[in-house]
């Protein structure tokens, strides 16, 4: 009984005291960590980042959206069910080459994002971040 009474109060004093120090390098970590964030170059990539995202990468949706469009228009054209079908397949077929390359292009573009913004940190850390 004796060393089962030690060992919950070495474990409660190693628990008291490692929290503390954890709690204060948390403290000094975050502090660090918003210290890096909130510096010019850091957020111009950031700011860099948003823009692409409103923009480059709406290519693929709108391609897709643009495919299922063309596809739901040829199969409720008239016509038999069989035309309708060739017709639907047809248009899916010609979809594909669109949303291939909406996808090319926002990789593409995801890519040279990521490129500049590697270079910008790169070039902020090489002049001391300032």
């Amino acid at each position: 009984m004796r060393g089962k009474v030690g060992l919950v109060i070495g474990l409660a004093a190693g628990y008291v005291l490692g929290t503390r120090a954890g709690r204060e390098r948390y403290e000094q970590i975050k502090s660090q960590a918003l210290k890096v964030w909130n510096l010019e170059p850091v957020q111009q990539q950031v700011s860099k980042a948003k823009d692409f995202a409103k923009s480059s990468v709406m290519a693929l949706p709108n391609a897709l959206w643009d495919g299922a469009v063309k596809v739901t228009k040829a199969a409720s054209a008239r016509g038999t069910a069989g035309q309708k079908v060739d017709a639907a397949v047809s248009a899916g077929k010609a979809s594909v080459d669109d949303v291939a390359k909406a996808a090319n292009t926002s990789a593409d573009a995801v890519k040279k994002a990521a490129d500049d913004a590697i270079d910008g940190i790169a070039d902020a850390a090489g002049r001391g971040g300032s």
